[in-house]
């Protein structure tokens, strides 16, 4: 009697240039400007791989090696920690896959202190390894740039990023300087999308963020993208 086949690995092309791991769409924040509830296609709601699930599919990948060092799987969401396998999913992927987060870092510190070795989640990059998005109206910079101290402190890589949201861009600028000056890394991103009728942002396609129809473009994605099903999307 035959054993089963063992899985083939997942090769990565030389142009991946970024993989992402959305471990689950759901997060303890309602930010009315979040890019998960543009559409009511029921992701936050889908089936969602175990930790060992995740660790198995991980564990398949190859080709991650650049001259920069190898390509990070990030995982993110939603919020990652809110996956009840996040921690189990971090210290039991293999370490020559290299892991970064994108996180609103509203999970307890003191617990991934005490559970995660910060070279686990640690990479060359001209950035931090966990990047924080901070959401204004559902956490208190006080608390955030704490929280943030607290990880620097425990030898986390970590940095914080406000996205520069037409109704909150003067309060994002503001907090970067605060952040700044407390020797924080912190850094802005471009409000991508519609407000009040004028699209923000540069895009090659505009008609992108419309979500009114379909069309055949030339482009060509270096993305890896994997959802909470395990589905890739390209």
């Amino acid at each position: 009697m035959f054993g089963k086949s063992p899985l083939p690995n997942i090769p990565v092309t030389k142009d991946c240039n970024y993989i992402a791991a959305f471990l689950t769409m759901a997060c303890p924040y309602h930010c009315t400007y979040c890019i998960n509830h543009f559409e009511t296609s029921g992701r936050i709601g889908q089936k969602h791989l175990t930790g060992k699930e995740w660790i198995k599919a991980f564990s398949r990948i190859t080709g991650l090696e650049r001259e920069t060092g190898p390509i990070p799987v990030t995982l993110q969401g939603g919020e990652p920690s809110v996956h009840p396998d996040f921690y189990e999913i971090i210290n039991n992927t293999p370490e020559r896959i290299r892991l970064d987060i994108l996180t609103n870092l509203s999970f307890d510190v003191e617990e991934m202190i005490a559970k995660v070795d910060p070279q686990r989640l640690w990479r060359e990059a001209p950035y931090g390894s966990i990047r924080v998005s901070y959401h204004p109206g559902q956490v208190e910079i006080d608390e955030l740039l704490a929280k943030t101290h607290r990880m620097m402190e425990a030898g986390f890589s970590i940095g914080v990023y406000g996205v520069l949201h037409p109704t909150q861009a003067e309060h994002i600028l503001e907090v970067q300087q605060r952040a700044q000056a407390e020797g924080v890394d912190f850094r802005t991103k471009e409000f991508l999308g519609y407000y009040e009728g004028r699209l923000y942002g540069q895009y090659k396609y505009p008609q992108a963020c419309s979500l009114n129809g379909m069309k055949t473009v030339l482009c060509r994605t270096t993305e890896l993208l994997m959802g909470p099903d395990g589905g890739v999307y390209r």
